[in-house]
């Protein structure tokens, strides 16, 4: 009993000392440091250019231990199929949410699907111009431009003679400036992705990568690519903008779909135009020739179904 009473009395002899300490000091004394927690709100720096993507882009990563079979495809989704429609609706272009998103700081562009760069935003603006369309000021709009500031200027003269009058503002000329590509010029969707069969699940599981915006050059009769995206970025973007980022539903319009929820399902026209290879060519420099390519790409969707029905025995 004598030791817990004097382990009761040192407990409270420490608390009295402490309590002491905290006091606040008599006049002249030193003030004690007290320590202020303040709260201090950072801005995280934008990415710099040619920076690789951070982290995995995949919406749901699978774990290479339990990855039976892998395959990377490229896949070309064409706007102006019928198919593709839904995610092509006036106003609801999937191209003009990721061109928005782009504007608002949403999203980062980068180079080529691999994400391993960053495009600034001179070379962003860049790729947005439409070749052969930069605006110049032509002799005849400079002339008239001219004599517009002369009356301007003459009447402005007179108005003063006049005394009192206020003067004519100064005409207002357009800002000269390059043509972009607007939503409706971007005809192609070029989806990279694994194709996986998990053989924890025992199912096929297609893991998008990264999409690419890609429109058509009138001058070199190929596609130019305008920036490529993380697919991850590109969900969260759809989810945060669900009454913009729609797959139109024509039989119902009670019931659109979010471009996200789309892409899970499969909800697209497609046809394959690379599958991974050492030489990384594409099927119409492998087959050469475009018909070959179509072909190609028509077995190499059939050799993927049949593979996934070939693991299965009964």
């Amino acid at each position: 009993m004598s030791r817990v009473y004097l382990l009761v009395l040192l407990i409270a002899g420490m608390s009295v000392q402490a309590l002491g300490q905290t006091r606040t000091p008599a006049a002249g004394g030193t003030q004690p440091r007290q320590a202020t927690a303040t709260q201090t709100t950072t801005t995280p720096p934008a990415a710099p250019a040619n920076t690789a993507y951070s982290g995995t882009p995949s919406v749901r990563p699978i774990p290479e231990s339990d990855m039976m079979y892998r395959r990377t495809v490229w896949r070309v989704i064409d706007l102006r199929e019928k198919q593709n429609r839904p995610m092509y609706s006036v106003n609801h272009e999937v191209t003009k949410i990721i061109l928005d998103a782009v504007k608002r700081g949403e999203l980062t562009v980068y180079k080529d699907d691999s994400l391993n760069k960053t495009m600034t935003p001179e070379e962003y603006r860049k790729v947005l111009v439409k070749p052969g369309e930069e605006m110049e000021e032509t002799e005849e709009d400079r002339q008239a431009r001219l004599e517009a500031e002369k009356q301007l200027a003459q009447i402005n003269a007179a108005r003063r003679r006049q005394g009192g009058a206020v003067e004519a503002a100064p005409v207002a000329t357009a800002a000269m400036g390059p043509i972009e590509y607007s939503p409706r010029d971007i005809k192609k969707l070029e989806l990279k992705e694994d194709v996986i069969f998990d053989k924890k699940r025992s199912r096929m599981y297609y893991d998008i990568h990264a999409i690419t915006l890609k429109v058509p050059n009138a001058v070199t009769g190929f596609d130019d690519v305008i920036g490529a995206f993380a697919y991850k970025d590109l969900v969260k973007v759809f989810r945060n903008h669900p009454k913009e980022a729609i797959w139109y539903n024509p039989q119902n319009n009670a019931n659109h779909l979010n471009l996200a929820d789309a892409f899970d399902l499969r909800m697209f026209g497609n046809y394959i135009k690379k599958v991974s290879n050492p030489n990384d060519d594409d099927l119409k420099t492998i087959h050469g020739g475009s018909e070959q390519a179509i072909l190609a790409a028509q077995r190499a969707l059939e050799e993927m179904i049949e593979f996934e029905y070939s693991l299965w025995s009964y």
